[in-house]
C-alpha cells in the first residue's frame, strides 16, 4: 500500500475512533440527570462486568486477525488469511455465546459479591436485571470486532471508522430515548430504565454489524478477485494458525484491560469496605459518582495519551529494528515530554475548576466535584502507563508491561479494602494511584534498562512545565475567585459554564503564551508545526485588519 493510502486510512480510522469516543461520552450528561447517582452506580455495576468478560470473549482476536491478515496478503497468500478469517468468526461466534451464557447465569453470585451486603439502594434482583440485558451484546460484539479486523488487515479503514459511528449513534439514541420514555412518559423505574440502557450496546452492536455487512457485500467481488491471484497457500494447520494469532493478541489485551481492572477490583470490594466502615447510607451514591460519572471527565486528556500510544508502535519499532539509538531516545522523549505538555495542565486545570466543571457538566454537587478534584491526577498516571506499554511492546519486551500490570494489580488489591474503609472513595483512588505509580516505575526502569534511554532531559523540560502549570493554576484560581463576587457555579449551568470557560480560557491562553515565548511550544512540538500554526494565525489576523 501506498504511503498516501496508508496516510489516508489511518486519517479515516483516527477520525472515526475519535467521533465514537465523543459520542461514547456525551451521553453521560444528560443520562445522569436522568438516572442519578445510583442510577449511575446501578450502570457501572452491568457496564463493568461487560467489559471484563466481552475481552474474554474476544481475547485479542479482532487485533490479531487484522495483524495475521496483512502478513499473509503482504506474502501474497489470500487463501490463507481469508482461511483464518472463517475460522476466526467462528472462534468469536461459540466464544460469544458461551462467554455470554457464563455472565447471564453467573450474575446473582456477581451480584450479591459487589453489592457487599444487604440494605444498600439498588436491589439484588436489579443488579442481577442490568447484568443480563447488558450481556445479551457479548453474542454480537466479538464476532463485530473481527469483521473490523479482517477489513483493517485488508488496507481498508473506512469500515471500521463508519461502523464504529453508527454503532454509537445507534446506542447513543437508544439509551437516551428509552431511559427518557421510562423515566418520564411512562414514569417508570430508574432500574429499569437503566437495564434498557445497558442493553443499548446490543442495540448499537446490531447497527455496527450491519454495517459492516453492507460493506461486506459491496467488496466481496474484489475479495473473490484477490483468491483468484493468490500464491500457493501456507501449509500450516489449524492448530498453528491459531497459536500464531494467540502470539500476537495475548500481552496487549492484557495491558489494554489497565483501567478495567483496576476498576474492577473497586466493583467487588469498594461496597464492601463501606458497609463494614458504616457507610452503607452513601455508599453507592459515592460508587456511583467516583467509578460512573467522574472517570468520564478524567479520561478526556487520557484520550491524547492512548492516541500517542497507538501511533508510537511502529517509529519505536523501526528505530529499535534498525539500531538508531540516538532516534529512539529522541522518540521516547518527544512522547513524555508532549504527554507532559498536554496531559499536566488539563489535570491542574480539573482540579482548580472541578467544582464548576462537574456542575456544568452533571449537576451541583461539592461531593461530586471534591472527587473529581481527588480523581484528575489519576490521569497522568493512565497515561503514562499506556504509553510505556506502547514503548514496551515497540521495543518487543511486552512481557514487562504485562508484569507491571500485574504488580500494580496487586497492589491494588492489598490497599483497596483498608483505604477505602479508612478513607471512603478518597482511599480507593489512593489505592489506584499506588499500583500505577509500582507499574509506571516499573516500565521505566525496564525502558532505561532495554531501550538504554536516560531521563535527565525528561525531567529538566518537566520541571519548566511544572512551573508554568503552577503560574496556569495561579490565574485559574484567582480568575474562580473574582467571579465568585458575582456568581456562583452553584447558581446553575450558566454560571458554572462562566466559571469553567472564563477559567479555561484565561488559564489555556496564559500557558501557551508562557511555553511559547519560552519557546517550550517549539522543543516539544518542533520549529515546523509551530511555525505552521503561527503564520496561519497571522494571515487570519491580517485579513481582520
Amino acid at each position: 500500500m501506498s504511503n498516501s493510502k496508508l496516510l489516508q486510512g489511518t486519517l479515516i480510522l483516527t477520525l472515526g475512533t475519535y467521533i465514537a469516543r465523543v459520542l461514547g461520552m456525551i451521553y453521560v450528561f444528560p443520562f445522569e440527570s436522568l438516572v442519578g447517582n445510583k442510577g449511575g452506580a446501578l450502570f457501572q455495576y452491568g457496564y463493568g462486568q461487560y467489559t471484563i468478560y466481552l475481552s474474554i470473549a474476544t481475547a485479542g482476536v479482532p487485533l490479531a486477525v487484522s495483524k495475521f491478515v496483512s502478513k499473509y496478503n503482504a506474502l501474497g497468500d489470500y487463501h490463507t488469511s481469508m482461511r483464518m478469517f472463517k475460522s476466526g468468526m467462528k472462534f468469536t461466534m461459540i466464544m460469544g455465546v458461551t462467554v455470554f451464557a457464563a455472565l447471564f447465569f453467573l450474575s446473582p453470585v456477581i451480584a450479591e459479591l459487589m453489592l457487599g451486603g444487604n440494605g444498600l439502594d439498588n436491589s439484588l434482583d436489579d443488579v442481577v436485571m442490568v447484568i443480563r440485558m447488558v450481556s445479551v451484546a457479548i453474542i454480537v460484539v466479538p464476532t463485530m470486532s473481527l469483521i473490523r479486523g479482517f477489513f483493517q488487515g485488508n488496507g481498508s479503514m473506512g469500515p471500521t471508522a463508519v461502523s464504529q459511528v453508527i454503532e454509537q449513534i445507534a446506542r447513543v439514541v437508544f439509551l437516551l430515548a428509552s431511559s427518557y420514555i421510562i423515566i418520564k412518559m411512562l414514569n417508570g423505574r430508574i432500574a429499569t430504565a437503566v437495564g434498557f440502557a445497558t442493553f443499548a450496546a446490543f442495540i448499537g452492536a446490531l447497527g455496527g454489524l450491519a454495517v459492516l455487512y453492507w460493506y461486506w457485500k459491496k467488496r466481496k467481488k474484489h475479495f473473490d478477485k484477490l483468491l483468484e491471484q493468490s500464491v500457493e497457500p501456507a501449509n500450516i494447520s489449524t492448530r498453528d494458525m491459531f497459536k500464531e494469532l494467540f502470539s500476537y493478541a495475548g500481552p496487549f489485551v492484557f495491558v489494554g484491560l489497565a483501567i478495567p481492572l483496576f476498576q474492577y477490583v473497586d466493583q467487588f470490594m469498594f461496597n464492601r469496605a463501606m458497609v463494614a466502615a458504616g457507610h452503607k447510607d452513601t455508599a453507592e451514591t459515592l460508587f456511583g459518582i467516583t467509578f460512573g460519572w467522574v472517570p468520564k471527565l478524567v479520561m478526556i486528556p487520557v484520550s491524547l495519551a492512548t492516541a500517542f500510544g497507538l501511533t508510537l508502535v511502529p517509529t519505536i519499532t523501526d528505530s529499535y529494528v534498525n539500531g538508531k539509538r540516538r532516534t529512539l531516545k529522541n522518540q521516547i522523549d518527544q512522547t513524555y515530554q508532549t504527554i507532559m505538555f498536554l496531559v499536566l495542565p488539563a489535570v491542574i486545570g480539573m482540579c482548580v475548576l472541578a467544582y464548576p466543571i462537574y456542575a456544568l457538566m452533571y449537576s451541583t454537587s461539592d461531593l461530586g466535584g471534591q472527587m473529581l478534584a481527588t480523581y484528575a491526577p489519576l490521569a497522568l498516571f493512565f497515561s503514562f502507563f499506556t504509553v510505556n506499554a506502547a514503548i514496551l511492546q515497540g521495543i518487543n519486551k511486552q512481557r514487562y508491561a504485562v508484569i507491571s500490570l500485574v504488580l500494580g494489580l496487586l497492589v491494588k488489591i492489598v490497599f483497596n479494602f483498608p483505604l477505602t474503609y479508612y478513607m471512603q472513595a478518597t482511599g480507593s483512588i489512593l489505592a489506584t494511584a499506588l499500583g500505577y505509580f509500582v507499574a509506571i516505575a516499573y516500565t521505566f526502569y525496564m525502558i532505561q534498562k532495554h531501550a538504554a534511554y536516560k531521563f535527565t532531559l525528561f525531567v529538566k523540560r518537566s520541571i519548566l512545565i511544572i512551573l508554568f502549570v503552577a503560574i496556569m493554576a495561579l490565574a485559574v484560581w484567582l480568575v474562580q475567585l473574582g467571579l465568585s463576587s458575582f456568581v456562583s457555579y452553584k447558581d446553575g449551568r450558566i454560571a458554572a459554564g462562566l466559571i469553567s470557560f472564563a477559567g479555561v480560557g484565561i488559564g489555556g491562553a496564559l500557558y501557551l503564551g508562557l511555553a511559547y515565548k519560552s519557546r517550550l511550544l517549539n522543543i516539544v512540538f518542533g520549529d515546523g508545526f509551530v511555525n505552521k500554526i503561527t503564520r496561519r494565525f497571522k494571515r487570519n489576523k491580517v485579513r481582520e485588519q
